[in-house]
């Protein structure tokens, strides 16, 4: 199916404004989690019991731990959440919906801002097997697709009230995953728009073909969400461009997707890139995959 004839499939069957419930995937693996550590499994209802793991020591100097056992730095310098793996430990991240603005057939780039301004966000991204004891998932294709600083999304432009050009590719893409399971990413930080809060898309896929400039054929073996420090999106939405949205923002803790797991449901670690909100942002995380079903 074109990009074409997918958008035209998602504006007949969606409203102007998605409603939060219709983010959720009605499903029994909705909020699994697998903690997978020293050999051993602790199952309950055939899912393994949810945990975190802090992936890499903190300092004193620049983090304080919060109630839920992640680290947070101020919004100035960085923030940091308890990362999917360490020492062979990992959790299966959240399965969600894929939302009403997904496309297919993604190009394959690394950086996949195109024309739009906002505040840089570097990627990386590490996907790892939960069926396969964690070890690192290569040749997967790492999908990401979000909104500009308008809240807008390439293909659907104008269901937040913006009217610009729409190709249909802006703020879409993806890479496959090296040896080491990791994938890097350039885009920008989202902007948000009524019902959700600032996130961004994310789907792996294994067994697709490589064309020129995209993929065709594979399987998605995980859909999810990603989200952002809550004090530093605010500092972020506050300047230009962002500011010149003035559509309700909801906040992350009202999200109806994120449910407050911290990295395993998809809370990026972030690191500034300068001294200003304004000069960017590195973004990781630990992505766990089930890879069997």
């Amino acid at each position: 199916m074109s990009m074409t004839e997918n958008r035209a499939q998602h504006e007949q069957n969606d409203n102007d404004v998605p409603q939060p419930v219709s983010h959720r995937r009605d499903k029994s693996v909705q909020r699994r989690r697998v903690l997978i550590g020293g050999g051993t499994m602790a199952v309950a209802g055939g899912l393994a019991i949810a945990g975190m793991a802090s992936a890499d020591p903190v300092t004193e100097s620049t983090t304080k731990a919060d109630t839920s056992g992640s680290a947070t730095t101020s919004a100035s310098a960085s923030a940091t959440t308890s990362a999917t793996t360490s020492s062979g430990v990992c959790t299966l991240n959240a399965e969600v919906t894929e939302g009403p603005y997904s496309l297919d057939g993604a190009l394959v780039r690394e950086d996949i801002r195109e024309d739009k301004e906002g505040v840089e966000v570097q990627y990386t991204l590490t996907v790892v097997d939960t069926a396969n004891d964690c070890a690192p998932l290569a040749d997967a294709l790492v999908e990401i697709w979000h909104c500009d600083a308008l809240g807008e999304y390439s293909g659907f432009v104008g269901r937040n009230g913006h009217t610009e050009e729409d190709d249909g590719t802006f703020l879409r893409g993806g890479q496959l995953t090296d040896s080491d399971g990791q994938v890097k990413l350039i885009s920008i930080w989202p902007g948000h728009y009524v019902s959700r809060a600032v996130h961004v898309h994310l789907r792996v896929h294994t067994d697709v073909t490589l064309t020129d400039d995209s993929y065709t054929g594979g399987e998605v073996i995980h859909t999810g969400q990603l989200f952002f420090d809550a004090d530093i999106n605010t500092e972020i939405q506050a300047i230009s461009p962002y500011s010149d949205n003035t559509t309700k923002e909801t906040q992350l803790d009202d999200d109806s997707i994120y449910d407050d797991g911290g990295a395993s449901s998809g809370l990026l670690t972030l690191t500034a890139l300068g001294s200003s909100v304004s000069d960017g942002y590195k973004a990781t995380l630990t992505v766990g995959v089930d890879s069997s079903s």
